[in-house]
Parts: structure tokens; C-alpha cells; sequence
């Protein structure tokens, strides 16, 4: 019978709990790596690789490239053989000074007597003249023959002592919604320039004013919008009363919409009413509510550029696919540039295949090196995968909307239109801090609306608000260009 060694038996046991230490230790230190990894890369963000905008970027860090173009080559300004332009002389000046003959001529002569013509010859100085214009009005009485006493009345929009006229409404409107000025500030503005003094909440009335006479305008924009066979869609936070709010837009070239709402997700689409009846081809980024709807989609390369630029920099073994899919983007996107700038309707199918060809091989590659993390066994927990691997799987999943630009030129690569027009709103919020109430948020969106596509129709603003207060708003172009 075998001789029993209880300190051999202690020390296999001893071993056996030190593997298992060993392996739940590298265990964890595979996660603390991968932790490390995921907050290394978001301290790293900034706006070129990432939604964050420029603002953001820290002021000791160099700043990022943000484009995807090349040098050409070219000198900076004007090209050989570009046709230059000059400021064109006014042909009914305001004013008009002839500058007369002036000293003696070498004879001994006066100039002043010479019988001088008035040359072509002409110089002009273009001069800003602001000042305030009072117009008042009296109403007169008198008695007819028979007796019977009249009295002239006061036009019907005129029912105070003392009111600020369609220009001064139409200026207040104009800085506080368009140049996004705070009232205070434009107070100051129409004060010491114009010497109108007007107070804040004067301005405020005048911002409802113009929100309400321009419902219509503005809903016919929204239906526009909702016909439209493409549109842009895109969200931001803005603070309404220190809570965060949020302001929706949907857009294309000539025609802006914008909606605040509380909610961010499904209940506030639900609400604002139009992307739930929108039919055609909807760009947007991969924000999941934007999933839900029925019409086509179109996701934003230019997200999917910055994260794989992310991704590139901050995980050294993926960045050969990373930049791999980086260059057959920008590729793709120049060839449809070069093709709508030609007038093709279409890429040659061929071109297509290939570049659809390529983008599953490189997904492929990365598909192989960013495998979904697994649960732990007996976990009814959803483990949360690496930001490659859900970049991979949405690229994989959603190849029909990450290249539709290619298969429809009128699809472009990019949100950029939506980000642009949400872009305003944010410098808003900036300049002047947050809206105070909710009407307020709501009167801006409103008047930005009709505001945003009136200046992407090159339709005159100013004169524009001016016809709003006299009571004819001007209605944009709604066909789709």
C-alpha cells in the first residue's frame, strides 16, 4: 500500500489554487488593459476624430487636421487666368461733390475762372448713415354745415402715444435671432447708435410678434420638407431654464426646419410629426430612433471617417483595416463627386462592384480581429463590446445605407447640411446663454426656421422681417430644386 504524503497533497492543492489565482488575475488584468485602452482613446478625442466639436478641442494640444483633402499643389489666392471683379460704381449716388478748380495757374490766373467740363472720371465712398426717423400723427375735427361733428381717426396698426415701427421690430428681430445677439445687448446696439431707447422686453415682444406672423410660412416649409425626396436630420442639446432640452432640425439645401422639444428619442420624432411621414431618403448618423422609421436610409460617412481615424490612432493592430477603409471611403467619395460634376446619373455598375467588393474584404479583416466579447457563464448580462467591434458590425449590418451615396448620386457623403444648420442654434446658446423659458426656445426655432431658408433661397432678410411686421411675411420657394 502507497506510503501517504500529506505535505505533497498540501502542496498540490496550494498549486492548483495559485493557477486559478494566476488565471483570474490575468483575467483581470485583460480587463483593466482593455479599460485602460477604451479611456486612453476618450481622453484622446477631439473633433477630428470624433462628434465633439472644435470648440472643445484643449487649447495646449495642436490642432487636429479636420479634412480629409490634399494639398493641390496650387499657390494660395487668385489662379492664372482668374477673372477678377471690383466693387462696381453706383450709378445714382445719394450725394454728389464736384471738386471745383481751386489756386492760380502759372499765368497768374484764378482756376475758379477757367471754364472747366465736368469729366468721366468718377470716385465714389460708400458711407453708413444710421439715425432714428419720428413720423407723428394728428387727427383733425371739424363741423359740417348741418351741424354734425367729425374726427379723422389713427390708422388701425397705430394704438399707442409712443411705438417702434416695422424696422425697429424688424432690427430687434433680425440681431437677436439671426446674429444671435442677447436683448440686452441689442438694447445697447439700437441705444447708442440710433438713439432708440428700447428695453429688453420690448424685444421680447417683438421676437413673438414675428414668431406668430410667420406660422404659415413655416408650416409650409415643414410639409415641403415632408414631400422632399431627400432630407437631413440631425439633433442637438440646448439648455431651456438650466434643464437640457432639445432642438431637432430637419433640412436640405434650400428649406430648414427646426423643432424643440424635451425628449430626444422616439417620443419627441413622434411628436414633431414630419420624419414619421417622411418617404424618401432620410441622411442622418446611426442614432437608433432614426432606425425605427420607414422611409430610406442614409448614414453619415463622415461619423464613420472620424472613428475609424479614432480607432486608427489609438489601437495600433487595427489600424492597417482602419486606414484601409479610410482611403476606400474617400475614394468612393471622390468618385461620385467627380461623377455628379460630370452630369452622369449613375457610377458605371462595374466601379460599384469593386468598391463593394473591397469594402467586404476589409470588413472582413476586421470582422477576424474584433470578435464579440463573450458573457460570463451563467451571465444573463449584455457584455459591452469594444467601440471596433460595434463600428465593424453597424458598417457590416448597414452596408446599404453607409453606401448609398454610391448607388444614388443625389445622396451625399456626408450629414454636413444638418450639421451646419444645427451648428447656429449651438453658437446661440454661446453667445447669449441659455433660453429662459420654453416659449422663448420656441419663438427661436420658429423664426430660425423661416430665417435659415430664407438665407439659403439668397432671399433679402432684413427686408424680409420688415414685410413681416407690416403684415406679409414673404412666402419661400417650396418646389424641390
Amino acid at each position: 500500500m502507497p506510503e501517504e504524503h500529506p505535505a505533497t497533497d498540501s502542496l498540490i492543492i496550494e498549486l492548483q489554487q495559485l493557477r486559478a489565482l494566476v488565471a483570474e488575475q490575468a483575467k483581470l488584468i485583460e480587463q483593466l488593459r482593455q479599460r485602460i485602452a477604451e479611456l486612453e482613446a476618450r481622453l484622446a478625442k477631439d473633433s477630428h476624430n470624433s462628434s465633439k466639436p472644435p470648440s472643445s478641442d484643449p487649447p495646449f494640444r495642436k490642432p487636429p487636421p479636420r479634412s480629409q483633402r490634399t494639398a493641390s499643389g496650387r499657390k494660395p489666392g487668385g489662379q492664372k487666368g482668374h477673372q477678377g471683379a471690383t466693387r462696381a460704381l453706383v450709378d445714382a449716388p445719394d450725394h454728389l461733390v464736384v471738386m471745383g478748380l481751386e489756386g492760380a495757374c502759372t499765368c497768374g490766373r484764378c482756376r475758379s475762372q477757367i471754364n472747366a467740363e465736368l469729366l468721366p472720371e468718377r470716385r465714389q465712398v460708400i458711407e453708413l448713415v444710421i439715425h432714428r426717423e419720428v413720423t407723428e400723427y394728428r387727427v383733425v375735427a371739424g363741423t359740417c354745415a348741418c351741424g354734425r361733428m367729425h374726427r379723422s381717426d389713427f390708422p388701425e396698426e397705430i394704438s399707442a402715444p409712443v411705438q417702434y415701427g416695422p424696422g425697429v421690430c424688424a432690427f430687434a428681430v433680425y440681431m437677436t435671432q439671426y446674429q444671435l445677439l442677447p436683448f440686452e445687448r441689442t438694447a445697447t446696439v439700437l441705444d447708442e447708435l440710433a438713439g432708440i431707447a428700447i428695453s429688453p422686453g420690448s424685444l421680447y415682444s417683438a421676437v413673438a410678434t414675428a414668431s406668430a406672423r410667420v406660422q404659415a410660412p413655416v408650416a409650409a416649409i415643414r410639409e415641403a420638407l415632408v414631400a422632399a425626396p431627400l432630407a437631413h436630420a440631425d439633433e442637438t442639446g440646448v439648455r431651456v431654464g438650466g434643464a437640457l432640452q432639445w432642438l431637432h432640425v430637419l433640412c436640405t439645401a434650400s428649406l430648414t426646419a427646426y423643432f424643440p422639444h424635451p425628449k430626444r428619442g422616439g417620443e419627441a420624432i413622434e411628436a414633431c410629426g414630419l420624419l414619421t411621414r417622411f418617404a424618401g431618403v432620410l441622411v442622418h448618423d446611426h442614432w437608433k430612433p432614426y432606425a425605427s422609421l420607414t422611409c430610406q436610409h442614409a448614414y453619415c460617412n463622415a461619423h464613420h471617417l472620424r472613428e475609424l481615424i479614432a480607432i486608427a490612432e489609438s489601437i495600433p493592430s487595427q489600424r492597417p483595416w482602419a486606414e484601409d477603409m479610410i482611403a476606400l471611403l474617400c475614394e468612393a467619395n471622390a468618385l461620385t463627386s467627380e461623377a455628379r460634376a460630370a452630369g452622369f446619373a449613375a457610377l458605371p455598375g462595374p466601379m460599384v462592384l469593386d468598391i463593394q467588393s473591397r469594402y467586404d474584404a476589409i470588413l472582413d479583416v476586421a470582422k477576424a480581429r474584433n470578435p464579440a466579447r463573450e458573457p460570463k457563464p451563467g451571465s444573463r448580462r449584455r457584455v459591452r463590446q469594444s467601440p471596433a467591434h460595434n463600428l465593424v458590425k453597424r458598417l457590416s449590418e448597414k452596408r446599404d445605407a453607409v453606401l448609398r451615396f454610391l448607388t444614388d448620386l443625389h445622396v451625399p457623403f456626408d450629414n454636413n447640411q444638418a450639421e451646419r444648420d444645427v451648428r447656429m442654434p449651438k453658437l446661440k446658446q454661446k453667445v447669449s446663454g441659455c433660453f429662459r423659458s420654453d416659449q422663448g426656445f420656441a419663438h427661436f426655432a420658429d423664426i430660425r426656421s423661416y430665417l435659415s431658408t430664407l438665407r439659403k433661397q439668397s432671399a433679402d432678410i432684413f427686408k424680409s422681417l420688415v414685410l413681416t411686421f407690416q403684415g406679409s411675411p414673404p412666402m419661400p420657394r417650396l418646389a424641390p430644386e
